[in-house]
């Protein structure tokens, strides 16, 4: 049963981190690509494939030619990954710490992948039982042949992750990105005062503010989608050695790359015993890109909150503060930035630490890569937040036009634009004098250009009188084009294995959108 449908344990109240704690209920699609469970599953399904692949090579080798590749077998095979239990997960451990499961081994191995090929002969032993399958009992000393454990595990993180990034965090920041391109379409036409440093300067639109983000995301996620999923697959040290020497007349690099591919993923051609980490990095690299963006955008939106330009729905029953009743605070952004902060660090680490290791192989990336899964749960438990906040916004037009009409000295640069067009020396400097540190209003900007008008060595036609006139901060906006759509901008940019679960995470949160 996944986790929701579950009540608060004992185990979650002692969890050491919020994952497997306060967050847990949220996570049952992290877990289920990266966690101990899942890890297994997944080694369990290279080692299968990886078995089927040896008994269907063409001719077959010699040794295994009295197991045939037929539709039964295979599916038998394959149900022992497609139908793992808890129970056969249990049974693993049991005989990596302890020893003494039933068909296995009196002793513990201290050695998760060898406790894999354990579970596999004792299932091969039962299938075996069966009529029809007694063969496959002489041939499971070619289970896990020819290879070392980096052979599996570095299989299984890049399938783990190429199915999570596919099926889970690629469709939930499309869900976000979907989100904002509404907003940003719906606001296009609402006038706002920007803020650099801090301080007021040309005015802008709410929805081109929300669509830089947009633009962004957009950027990192066609990056992210080209990023290669890529597996070492070659033995001991990277070189084949142990299938050259059984069966030198095989095109055992062929064969691997095919294995592989199979599995939706491309082989390194040249590696020690492990795969050396590069792509991974720039895939770590690149969510931890996305991260920033999104810390970004926490801190805008939390900031226009707190300048009353966006209110937030409350929801019965919810308190913001334990000591003053009336808080409505921007927990959610301030959580999703939290926890995009942890998964950024760690997304960074990763990428600097997994590509080195002592020479042909130490140890010191299998402890790291068993935290995968907790950068990509922070990132999770971070876009759910950001999402809940965004569809409590309620933007606040009143609030925006008051602040915007509240500071007409950023009229000052359109005024002195048009100034030096028609060539007046000094025009900037007279804007200067006129505005920088004081008071400016609508009435004080229409006296400047009175001013203007019957200036004596200043000399301005009347119809550019009238253009100056026409300048106020809510028309001095400039240019905003929303561009294609979030659908359209898909189908042209993302790849036709990633897009099926984009497309249908644009339709999903276009039906749920609310109104703000």
């Amino acid at each position: 049963r996944s986790f929701t449908e579950r009540t608060m344990s004992s185990a979650t109240l002692h969890a050491i981190g919020p994952l497997d704690g306060r967050y847990r209920g949220r996570l049952d699609d992290v877990a289920s690509h990266f966690s101990e469970y899942a890890y297994i599953k997944h080694r369990v399904e290279v080692e299968i494939e990886y078995f089927i692949a040896l008994i269907s090579m063409s001719p077959p080798l010699k040794e295994l030619a009295m197991v045939k590749p037929e539709k039964g077998l295979l599916e038998k095979l394959r149900k022992v990954y497609t139908e793992f239990k808890d129970e056969d997960a249990m049974w693993v451990k049991q005989t990596e710490f302890k020893g003494g499961a039933v068909g296995g081994p009196p002793l513990a191995t201290n050695h998760d992948v060898k406790a894999v090929e354990y579970f596999l002969k004792h299932r091969f032993t039962e299938i075996a039982k069966e009529a029809g399958y007694e063969n496959l009992l002489k041939v499971k000393e070619f289970i896990h042949f020819g290879l070392t454990s980096q052979d599996i595990n570095n299989t299984c993180y890049p399938l783990m992750i190429n199915r999570f990034v596919r099926n889970v965090y690629m469709p939930k920041i499309t869900q976000i990105l979907t989100l904002l391109d509404t907003f940003a379409r719906r606001w296009a036409e609402i006038p706002m005062l920007a803020r650099t440093h801090g301080q007021p300067a040309s005015p802008t639109r709410m929805g081109k503010e929300i669509m830089v983000y947009v633009a962004r995301i957009k950027s990192q996620m066609e990056l992210l989608d080209q990023v290669p999923h890529c597996a070492k697959f070659g033995g001991a040290t990277g070189n084949l050695n142990a299938h050259k020497v059984a069966f030198p007349d095989r095109d055992w690099p062929a064969f691997a790359n095919a294995l592989v591919a199979s599995l939706g993923l491309q082989r390194y051609q040249c590696t020690t015993q492990i795969e050396h980490y590069d792509n991974m990095a720039a895939l770590f690299d690149g969510c931890r890109r996305i991260d920033t963006i999104l810390i970004d955008l926490c801190r805008d939106i939390w900031t226009y909150i707190s300048q009353g330009l966006f209110k937030q729905k409350t929801k019965a029953g919810e308190i913001g503060s334990s000591a003053m009743p009336h808080k409505v605070n921007p927990i959610d952004f301030e959580n999703a930035e939290g926890n995009l902060g942890v998964a950024s660090a760690m997304f960074e680490y990763f990428s600097g630490k997994l590509p080195i290791s002592r020479l042909q192989r130490d140890l010191t990336d299998s402890t790291v890569t068993r935290n995968i899964g907790i950068p990509f749960g922070h990132a999770i438990v971070a876009f759910d937040s950001l999402l809940k906040g965004l569809n409590k916004l309620k933007i606040d037009e009143k609030a925006i036009a008051a602040d915007l009409n509240s500071h007409w000295e950023v009229t000052a640069e359109a005024i002195q634009t048009l100034l030096r067009r028609e060539q007046v020396d000094g025009a900037y400097e007279i804007l200067k004098e006129e505005t920088r540190g004081e008071t400016v209003t609508s009435d004080s900007i229409a006296s400047f250009i009175n001013k203007l008008e019957g200036h004596a060595t200043i000399k301005l036609g009347a119809s550019v009188i009238e253009e100056l006139r026409q300048i106020s901060p809510s028309s001095y906006t400039g240019y905003f084009d929303a561009g294609e759509e979030v659908e359209v901008w898909a189908k042209r940019k993302i790849s036709e294995v990633n897009l099926p679960a984009v497309a249908e995470s644009v339709k999903k949160q276009r039906a749920i959108v609310e109104e703000p």
